[in-house]
């Protein structure tokens, strides 16, 4: 059989075009997301897919009640922790799970599996995975046409996880013992500078609110080396422990040493100090 030869060069040229082709890249209909978010000294990252509303009904038809839901799209939602946390109470080994979750008409749970391989075609939820469970607040919202995991509430202590959907937002809570970890830190790291030692004085006494600790952080600083920085956090420290005669004492020194350098950024409140300690 013989062809034509416009049939043959346009045989030729799809050929040539094919691996274009196969590159073509388009929306996707749920695109890949993440978020990340440092909570104290742990981070939190969730990775998964985002579906938008496009007019239909999600709640009870789309996303059906009194059946696990992946909570998003494609393969399982997939949440890291980087240390040890609570989640609505519970505790939760750092790793990574998958999210997902039971609407009721009455409430949701949220749920965490250690099978972080679920797929809507694939391998199924199975209870015996779960590695923490727990009820879930919901909350009225605005509009949201696509679906998002937020991290939102952040302190040193936690955080609220949060997923948005259509008009609908569910809400965990996420605990981090920042405080231990930190102490932790402080005692593998301080070594032999002054400045670690100041830092570490400072945050048990802003943070912890561990006086006592924090003023013995400040000495061992100043016993290193003796600056306007660590004489003034031990000032600040003495007159929270209601020693005005001895902060006085401090605020001086670090007065008398912070006028010798360039960078003395606390010396107003230095010298508001030396006025109102008298």
């Amino acid at each position: 059989m013989r062809f034509p030869l416009s049939n043959l060069l346009l045989a030729v040229a799809l050929t040539a075009a094919s691996p274009a082709l196969a590159q073509l890249e388009l929306p996707a209909p749920s695109p890949a997301a993440k978020v990340m978010q440092r909570v104290g000294l742990t981070d939190v990252t969730v990775d998964y897919s985002s579906p938008a509303v496009k007019g239909r009904t999600i709640w009870g038809d789309l996303v059906p009640f009194d059946k696990i839901w992946r909570t998003g799209a494609n393969a399982a939602t997939k949440i890291t922790f980087s240390r040890d946390v609570t989640v609505g109470g519970k505790p939760v080994s750092a790793g990574t799970y998958a999210v997902v979750t039971l609407p009721t008409k009455k409430g949701w749970t949220f749920i965490l599996s250690k099978a972080t391989d679920l797929w809507a075609g694939g391998k199924q939820y199975d209870e015996k995975d779960d590695a923490v469970r727990v009820e879930a607040k919901t909350t009225a919202i605005p509009h949201r046409e696509r679906f998002a995991f937020i991290i939102s509430d952040t302190s040193d202590a936690g955080a609220s996880l949060d997923v948005e959907w259509e008009k609908l937002r569910i809400s965990v809570a996420i605990g981090t013992d920042t405080a231990a970890q930190a102490l932790a830190n402080i005692e593998k790291e301080l070594g032999s500078s002054w400045r670690p030692h100041l830092n570490a004085a400072r945050y048990m006494a802003d943070t912890v609110k561990d006086l006592d600790k924090a003023l013995a952080l400040a000495d061992k600083s100043i016993e290193i080396q003796s600056t306007w920085f660590n004489n003034w956090v031990k000032a600040d420290i003495l007159n929270r422990k209601g020693n005005k005669t001895e902060a006085l004492k401090f605020a001086q020194i670090a007065w008398d040493l912070g006028n010798k350098d360039a960078y003395f950024f606390f010396k107003a409140e230095v010298e508001k100090a030396l006025k109102d300690w008298k």
